[in-house]
Formats: C-alpha cells, sequence, structure tokens
C-alpha cells in the first residue's frame, strides 16, 4: 500500500500510468466498448466491477492534462440520430474540473468511429464495467 494513492489503481494501472508520457493517451472505455480488438497494439488493462466516473477521479489525481492541446479530455459523440442521453459527461465534467482549472473547457468530443481510430492509437485502454452508453473518455497526458 502506498500513501495517497486511490485505492482503486491497481499495481497494474500506475505502472501504465508511470510509463506514458506527454502526449501519449489512455482510454476509460465502458462495458460496451470493444478493449480487446481496439487495444490491440495497447495494453489493455480490465478494471471489471468498477464505473468510469470513478476511475477518472481517480486517475485524475495523478494523472495531468495535456496544457499544450485546447482538449486534452476526448468524449465519443452520440451517432447521430441515436435519441442517447448523457448525463454522465456532466459527472466527468465536475471531476475534471475538481483536478484542472480548466474545467469543462478541456472537453471536446470525437466522432464515434473516429473515435474507434484514435482509440487504436492510445497508449493503453482500460475495461471497466460502465453501463452508461456513450461513457467513453480518452485523456491525453501532459507534464508535471
Amino acid at each position: 500500500m502506498l500513501k495517497g494513492i486511490p485505492n482503486i489503481l491497481s499495481p497494474e494501472l500506475l505502472k501504465v500510468l508511470c510509463e506514458m508520457g506527454h502526449s501519449d493517451r489512455i482510454v476509460i472505455a465502458d462495458g460496451n466498448f470493444p478493449a480487446e480488438s481496439m487495444g490491440k497494439n495497447a495494453i489493455v488493462i480490465r478494471c471489471d466491477g468498477h464505473g468510469v466516473p470513478e476511475l477518472l477521479d481517480a486517475i485524475l489525481q495523478v494523472f495531468p492534462l495535456d496544457t499544450y492541446v485546447e482538449k486534452p479530455v476526448s468524449l465519443m459523440e452520440v451517432m447521430k440520430g441515436d435519441n442517447a442521453k448523457t448525463p454522465i459527461w456532466d459527472t466527468y465534467k465536475e471531476i475534471i474540473a475538481k483536478h484542472d482549472k480548466r474545467g469543462a473547457n478541456t472537453v471536446g468530443t470525437i466522432e464515434r468511429f473516429a473515435f474507434y481510430e484514435e482509440a487504436k492509437k492510445a497508449y493503453a485502454i482500460i475495461a471497466t464495467s460502465e453501463k452508461a452508453i456513450y461513457a467513453n473518455v480518452m485523456l491525453q497526458k501532459g507534464v508535471i
């Protein structure tokens, strides 16, 4: 055990977060995201039983968001014609505001299939049990 490290961050996840360099990206994926097929060239970390918000909050306690890009946080856009609601995005923005003074201004969206293409280039993908739809979030690492 370590002081000041959220218990939800496993040794494997901490190692990956530490290995990542400036501009590397990590995806925190909902339960429907095809983590294994998208992550063929990435490290896939299973966090079954956990949702995205609690992992996002824990990760942002130790993970700096990139300050050299306008939107270091990317969400998967809702598909046109899909009547899905995304209240979880408001939760993400509240969590981000706790850890980054830019708050919701750090958050952008990426079209669904473009998000998949970007996820294939991510350093790591965290597979969660999140049930909310369109709950995937991609973070770009900054410097300390």
